[in-house]
């Protein structure tokens, strides 16, 4: 990053704060005349480009759409959705959208959590749609070990086609195969493999993206910084990606998977005690998660009970893992019938519906973007770095009884291992060493949303005490707008963006604005939680 004279920098801050004080005058019409004026678009613009009175519009823009609690008048919808088929027509939107005033969502699996790549919660602000889904070719090197990724790919397209090329390879990212692997990457994206070979971001070797000024630029072209920025700090904050170059890692043809359930009648919490502390030390080959949620139990005096699913996947034998969890957690209960010797693909199927489905399933489901259920949810997220004791986890059990069966979930994902080795400086994803477990919290978008978001709410506040502080931390992919928005239009602060910043990126988010200020300086690429431009040490 070039070093400015403070005077310099001074003038420019000047000049940001009169950009950002325009009012907004975009044109969809324009817009529009602006992409047909150009014959690389033109040729596709019947099908590829809609706006309301299309009769594909609404289907275009529903297909995508994981959340569906966005899908109502609450939420501005696209004037303009274009789906590209080339690189030059991402261009060609960028140049034109700046020209008439237009704002940008960018769209790849759809699993924003807050729907803010698809919708918009600034009702004067028209946007387009860039949805990028009919851009996601996947490109395996089995011999050298990556992937080239386009933008609109999800994790199960780029999965099949590791797969097709070699049953040993694979790439560390998330388990829901119908998530976008660029907003997976864009946020940091863990997954089974994160305690062996660390983030999804971790292992990006290159990036091709579109520049404000249109450019399409390479790691070498963008610099380091943009470079380190896009990976883990919300790209849609700097430009648009195009591709990814991944690095593919090692695994064992055949891997041990396994899930154990235990209720609080069966001692769940004397498990779940010594787990936050054991999981994160295991040998880096063992990724072990528990989905805690309420059930039916007509035993209970409640008519319900509180279950913990305890589901893993084992880079190796069966036998070995059963010594080693008998003999370092021997509260699971593990026994031999637990454990089944599976292949890789059918392992990281499996993670996706935590051993639901068992064989009903190949790995050509994994192209179906519909193969999985779209939930309405609210969710949260948390890091906790000290183990929770006794009260607080009996605490947490009577929070999730108070709400129906099936209607939340909570999940604790431990970490270390390799996640342990990484700085917190090296991408802006901060939350490494120390950090025992993440926690995941969602409840059903259904019935009285009203109650349910008092409760969600309500489950965040109890958790105070026993998760991060100072700040409180949380996980961009898991984008939660209680934490706090930008403004539609106008000036944006640093202190009101360090609210919501510093749970994300912790320090990093520093260095963010900095990049952003001098990559983007206008803040073209803008949304509720995008990163805001500064460069003055003085306002830091």
């Amino acid at each position: 990053m070039k070093i400015f004279t403070c005077s310099i920098l001074l003038q420019i801050s000047f000049l940001l704060v009169l950009s950002f004080s325009f009012v907004h005058s975009a044109n969809p019409s324009a817009f529009i005349k602006c992409l047909t004026k150009n014959s690389q678009v033109s040729k596709i613009i019947a099908g590829n480009v809609l706006t309301p009175s299309n009769s594909s519009y609404t289907e275009t823009y529903e297909f995508s759409m994981r959340n569906p609690r966005f899908n109502t008048s609450e939420r501005l919808k696209p004037a303009v959705i274009v789906t590209p088929v080339a690189d030059s027509q991402v261009q060609t939107v960028v140049n034109c959208a700046k020209k008439f005033d237009m704002q940008i969502r960018i769209r790849s699996g759809g699993h924003d959590f807050e729907g803010l790549s698809y919708s918009s919660t600034y009702h004067n602000v028209p946007f387009v749609l860039l949805d990028m889904i009919k851009l996601k070719t996947v490109t395996v090197d089995a011999k050298a070990k990556t992937a080239i990724v386009q933008a609109g790919a999800t994790l199960g397209e780029v999965y099949y086609w590791i797969y097709q090329a070699s049953g040993t390879l694979a790439f560390p990212a998330g388990v829901w195969s119908t998530v976008g692997a660029t907003g997976l990457i864009c946020g940091g994206g863990y997954g089974p493999l994160r305690r062996k070979y660390g983030l999804a971001a971790d292992n990006v070797i290159d990036a091709r993206i579109v520049d404000v000024k249109g450019r399409i630029l390479d790691r070498q072209a963008m610099g380091e910084d943009v470079f380190w920025a896009i990976r883990g700090g919300g790209c849609a904050s700097f430009g648009i990606v195009l591709s990814w170059t991944l690095n593919l890692v090692d695994v064992p043809e055949k891997v041990t998977v396994f899930l154990i359930q235990r209720t609080l009648e069966q001692n769940a919490t004397k498990i779940i005690l010594p787990f936050q502390t054991i999981a994160p030390k295991l040998p880096n080959e063992v990724d072990i998660r528990v989905r805690i949620s309420t059930i039916e139990s007509p035993t209970s005096p409640r008519g319900k009970t509180v279950q913990l699913s305890f589901t893993g996947l084992y880079l190796g034998r069966p036998d070995v893992l059963l010594k080693l969890i008998q003999k370092k957690l021997p509260q699971l209960g593990m026994v031999k019938e637990d454990l089944r010797e599976i292949p890789w693909i059918n392992a990281i199927m499996e993670s996706s519906f935590f051993n639901m489905f068992e064989d009903v399933y190949s790995p050509e489901d994994l192209l179906d973007r519909t193969f999985l259920l779209d939930l309405p949810t609210k969710a949260k997220s948390d890091f906790v770095r000290s183990p929770i004791p006794e009260e607080g986890i009996e605490g947490l059990w009577e929070k999730l009884l108070e709400v129906n069966p099936t209607e939340t979930t909570v999940i604790f994902t431990p970490y270390g291992g390799r996640l342990d080795k990484i700085k917190e400086s090296a991408l802006p994803f901060p939350n490494r060493a120390g950090t025992l477990y993440m926690v995941y919290a969602r409840v059903l978008w259904a019935g009285d949303t009203t109650k349910k978001l008092e409760w969600i709410r309500s489950l965040y506040n109890y958790l105070t005490p026993y998760v991060s502080n100072n700040p409180r931390r949380a996980y961009w992919n898991y984008d939660d707008i209680d934490l706090g928005v930008n403004p539609a239009t106008g000036p944006i602060t640093l202190a009101d963006a360090k609210i919501w910043g510093k749970a994300y990126y912790k320090s990093n988010f520093d260095k963010l604005v900095r990049v952003k200020g001098l990559f983007d300086p206008d803040n073209f690429f803008r949304h509720e939680q995008s990163i805001p431009p500064f460069l003055p040490k003085a306002d830091m």
